[in-house]
């Protein structure tokens, strides 16, 4: 299916203020090329609900090589509670990530910015496997970062179409605060990651991912020697405004 930037717009407007299971049930009707990335709290209360409208949900997750041990339980914990679902797990590319590590060692991000790495480990993979989708669903909320806080429900996913291409974004979650998410994933006896017992909030690498504080926003979590403004690993990078 072909979405033009006027149906987009439209749809937008059917759907702003909706709550996710609407989303979800709009975005499953009208793709059935779609999957849904999971890497947080959130993205799996997304694989929850998906499950319960197409049990056979494309669903994907990227390995960047350096998670922790906690996320990889995780992703068999998704895998065992939704046998239906198609999990796809992706990988970096290993003769780029030879190169860098050659050139630069393990820990280059902390000079260097972690875009480059980021580049590497997750946006590339990704970018691979969003070639092969008309449209995904994503767990991204607007209170998440400043960077977040223009989130629409569904877009046009401005870092990864082209001009050949327009891929589309679903974000079911956009409207939902992150007390939200937690009383669903306890109401729903969602599989979650064990990293948020002991204060981790947003996760992902483990070299790049720590604790907060209290009253701290949870993207302070996130790499943290760097901008605030600049806290998007390139998997979400329309989100920041040039």
């Amino acid at each position: 299916m072909s979405f033009e930037t006027s149906d987009i717009a439209s749809l937008h407007a059917d759907l702003v203020g909706k709550n996710p299971r609407t989303i979800l049930k709009t975005a499953l009707s009208l793709f059935d090329n779609i999957a849904v990335s999971f890497s947080g709290a959130e993205d799996v209360v997304l694989v929850d609900m998906a499950h319960k409208i197409r049990p056979d949900i494309a669903v994907f997750t990227l390995d960047t090589g350096r998670l922790h041990p906690e996320t990889y339980r995780l992703i068999e914990a998704v895998r065992e509670r939704y046998p239906s679902i198609r999990l796809e797990v992706l990988f970096p590319d290993c003769q780029a990530l030879w190169q860098m590590v050659k050139d630069k060692g393990l820990f280059s991000f902390y000079k260097d910015g972690h875009h480059e790495c980021c580049g590497i480990r997750k946006v590339a993979p990704l970018r691979r496997k969003l070639e092969t989708l008309d449209a995904w669903i994503t767990g991204q909320r607007r209170d998440q970062n400043q960077t977040r806080q223009e989130l629409a429900e569904v877009e046009i996913d401005a870092a990864f179409s082209g001009p050949e291409r327009r891929l589309v974004k679903f974000n079911p979650l956009a409207n939902w605060s992150s007390s939200q998410v937690w009383d669903y994933i306890e109401a729903h006896d969602v599989p979650f990651n064990e990293l948020h017992r002991r204060g981790y909030v947003s996760i992902g690498c483990e070299p790049c991912t720590r604790p907060i504080l209290p009253n701290q926003h949870e993207r302070e979590g996130r790499w943290w020697w760097e901008d605030a403004g600049k806290k998007e690993c390139g998997l979400h990078a329309g989100n920041v405004k040039g």
